[in-house]
């Protein structure tokens, strides 16, 4: 009998095909004493296992490259983190054996990491990814993972940890469904980095049974149970009809009746940037510049070794645009130069421009850097600050960019409510605005990004969060300034034209996104985009104002 479930949608496509659930996780190691002479035995075997794993999300992030890459290599640091591994080694000294230690070890930290105002809680699968990995190591027991299937199929699990996702193979896994995530998360960026169909958030999607058939559509969030043959029939006549479409749409991102809207990509380095230009990216609306960091987190990487990474991205767009976010850093990314290991609540404390300011050399090597990078090139580089609070914070970077000599436009990320609601003061200071709708979904519904309990909230339909694009496009407007949105709000088709409607200038994504994008723009007059933006604005619900916005553009 057929079903219907529902959970986020964070992947565009249709997926059919039988369930196939993650390996199961390790389990407890039990707690049992070992002799005092054993002990240093037991402290090589850890230390021998976790630069094992260590290796070993090294080498895959090697193999998945871009973005993957410096998730991974996060992951790696984190296995090797020396206050985790001297906890490990006392432990073991005083009679854990050595998989019991890493377990309870790992444990601790865990609780740490929750009880840091639960803003880390997207790490904690990361931190027990790792551990699993050590602890399946140690126990001589297959890793936890993928499935191994000769045949194609959906992937269920509780949660896909980077190190999983990345190396996915798409001609085996016709996509996945999680029990927790979020859109934001790791897994959901990735997923449609791959053009994998995902669902994420499903309560119960651990329930399906092994072999049941689904279908599965990452851009609704439902998921069919047993599915009759008309509802596949139906599933993949749209699937089809939407791959014709976007075959058939090139050229810049514009509405039917001529209204521009560049289609920029979101990037991490120069490992995205032929995803980009192939998916005909009209330049890159974020080039998030943190992920150079995250190869040492002790030490910032030289200029030289900056300078090269920005030239590379800013030749592949030869008279386009790219726009750098300068170094986000705190929170979810700490780095030890950086950032405080102290605060209670990381995500309301030192974070991107104040962490920035707190230490300007940083911020001056960079701005020097991308100085040199762009010299000489036809680029139309814009430099913009994250986690903009008010003018104060804008002039702060302005003044920073002149007196690195940096010929570009600089611009204020708008992440938090102040910022949109003061986004005609922040632009006296700064030439554009870009919307980071992530963190400004995060910050105004006092939602983590990273926790699928509060994944409602995150969603980007929500009226009250629209009110605050559609207030910071005005003012942009009302300067006679650009106004862009870069969050992964710009990846949905629908809401993009609705973000058109708001007033958005510009629209930045996953590479994999942008042909989705232009084939629905296309479809549609910039008046028609303005009464679906206002349909949803009138909306209670983020489902509601979806609903509504569809209608509006369907004719009915």
């Amino acid at each position: 009998m057929e079903t219907t479930l529902r959970g986020v949608g964070v992947s565009h496509g249709v997926a059919i095909g039988e369930v196939r659930h993650m390996g199961t996780a390790v389990l407890e190691p039990p707690a049992k004493q070992i002799p005092a002479e054993d002990a240093e035995r037991e402290q090589g075997r850890a230390r021998k296992a976790v630069e094992a794993v260590a290796a070993d999300l090294m080498a895959r992030g090697n193999l998945a490259g871009g973005e993957a890459q410096a998730v991974l290599e996060a992951q790696a640091m984190m296995a090797q983190d020396p206050e985790l591994i001297a906890d490990v080694e006392r432990r073991i000294a005083v009679g854990s054996t050595a998989e019991r230690a890493v377990y309870d070890a790992f444990a601790a930290y865990r609780a740490l990491l929750a009880g840091a105002g639960e803003y880390l809680a997207g790490r904690v699968a990361d931190l027990d990814d790792v551990r699993n990995r050590i602890v399946a190591r140690l126990l001589g027991v297959p890793m936890p993972g993928v499935p191994d299937s000769d045949e194609p199929y959906v992937l269920i699990a509780r949660d896909l940890a980077p190190a999983d996702t990345a190396l996915l193979d798409p001609a085996l896994v016709l996509g996945f469904v999680t029990e927790e995530g979020g859109p934001t998360s790791h897994s959901a960026i990735l997923a449609r980095a791959l053009g994998v169909p995902a669902v994420v958030a499903l309560p119960g999607a651990g329930e399906l049974a092994e072999g049941t058939v689904i279908a599965v559509d990452g851009s609704t969030g439902e998921i069919f149970v047993n599915p009759s043959a008309a509802k596949k029939a139906e599933m993949e006549a749209a699937a089809a009809a939407r791959k014709a479409a976007l075959a058939a749409s090139t050229g810049p991102g514009a509405t039917s009746d001529g209204h521009k809207v560049p289609l920029l990509a979101n990037v991490g380095g120069p490992a995205d940037v032929p995803a980009a230009v192939e998916a005909g990216a009209e330049g890159v609306g974020l080039f998030r510049t943190e992920f150079l960091f995250l190869d040492d987190s002790k030490n910032a990487p030289s200029e030289e070794k900056q300078v090269d990474a920005y030239r590379q991205v800013l030749e592949a767009f030869p008279e386009g645009r790219v726009v750098v976010r300068v170094l986000d850093a705190g929170a979810d990314k700490p780095l030890d130069f950086l950032t405080p290991a102290d605060e209670p609540n990381p995500a309301l404390g030192v974070r991107g421009l104040r962490t920035l300011l707190d230490h300007p050399e940083v911020l001056r090597t960079q701005l020097s850097a991308l100085a040199k990078a762009s010299e000489g090139l036809p680029v139309y580089l814009e430099v913009m600050a994250p986690m903009v609070a008010d003018r104060a914070d804008a002039k702060a970077f302005a003044d920073a960019c002149r007196e690195a000599g940096l010929q570009a436009k600089f611009g204020a990320m708008v992440e938090i409510p102040s910022a949109a609601l003061r986004a005609r003061s922040i632009l006296q200071e700064v030439e554009f605005l870009s919307l980071g709708t992530n963190d400004l979904a995060q910050y105004t519904f006092a939602a983590d990004r990273q926790v699928g309990a509060v994944s409602r909230l995150q969603d980007p339909w929500q009226p009250a969060l629209l009110d605050l694009v559609a207030l910071s496009a005005e003012a942009a407007k009302a300067e006679g300034k650009s106004c862009g949105v870069c969050g992964e709000a710009a990846s949905d088709p629908l809401l993009a034209c609705v973000l058109t409607g708001l007033g958005v200038t510009s629209l930045s994504m996953g590479a994999a996104s942008i042909p989705y994008v232009r084939a629905t723009l296309a479809k549609y007059t910039l008046a028609q985009c303005e009464r679906a933006a206002a349909a949803a604005r009138a909306s209670d619900s983020a489902e509601d104002a979806r609903n509504a916005a569809q209608a509006v553009l369907s004719g009915e």
